[in-house]
């Protein structure tokens, strides 16, 4: 959405709600209407248009967020089918051995990565499921999974970045596929 389209829709928003402002003030001379009606008439209308005015940016990440967190809770998070024991020499300073992607490992690896994307929605905000998988070469076993959920944009369109919103959430050493599985032994 380009600056002047952005503009020009803020421009009528402020123009039809003066309008609806005016034709309120003026509906004071109508004598039928008492003045509780009158007054409740009036917020519900402000409420509802500015309601309205809000709901492209806030109201639909909203619901997308809680799409996302509903979607998390159904089958999000981290699973674990095998540990294995490791000797300590293979970890490194943060407790991890370093495994690598399908695409980056060599034949000669015992474990690998996989990383699986799929885009739930398009538009904008866009919802993507990710899914990370560790696999034991020798007998192509899947140790674990990570299924992460996300949601990307759904903004006030500007030139700052997009807000996001991720499901599980991480905190250090909480998620992490390869330290759950990987043990330290001696």
């Amino acid at each position: 959405m380009s600056g002047f389209y952005l503009l020009g829709l803020i421009a009528i928003w402020l123009f039809v709600g003066w309008l609806i402002y005016r034709f309120w003030r003026n509906a004071t001379s109508i004598r039928d209407l008492n003045k509780i009606t009158y007054y409740v008439l009036g917020v519900v209308l402000l409420l509802v248009w500015f309601g309205s005015g809000f709901w492209p940016f806030v109201g639909k990440k909203m619901y997308y967020d809680a799409q996302i967190r509903a979607m998390c809770a159904k089958d999000g998070g981290l699973k674990i089918y095998e540990t294995v024991e490791l000797p300590a020499e293979r970890f490194d300073k943060y407790g991890n051995i370093g495994i690598n992607s399908e695409e980056k490992a060599k034949l000669t690896d015992e474990y690998y990565y996989k990383t699986e994307r799929n885009i739930l929605k398009k538009d904008d905000p866009t919802l993507i499921k990710y899914t990370t998988q560790v696999f034991r070469r020798r007998d192509g076993k899947v140790l674990g999974e990570l299924i992460r959920y996300g949601r990307g944009g759904g903004d006030l369109p500007g030139f700052w970045h997009p807000s996001t919103y991720n499901c599980p959430s991480f905190s250090r050493g909480e998620n992490n596929l390869e330290t759950s599985i990987f043990i330290k032994g001696f």
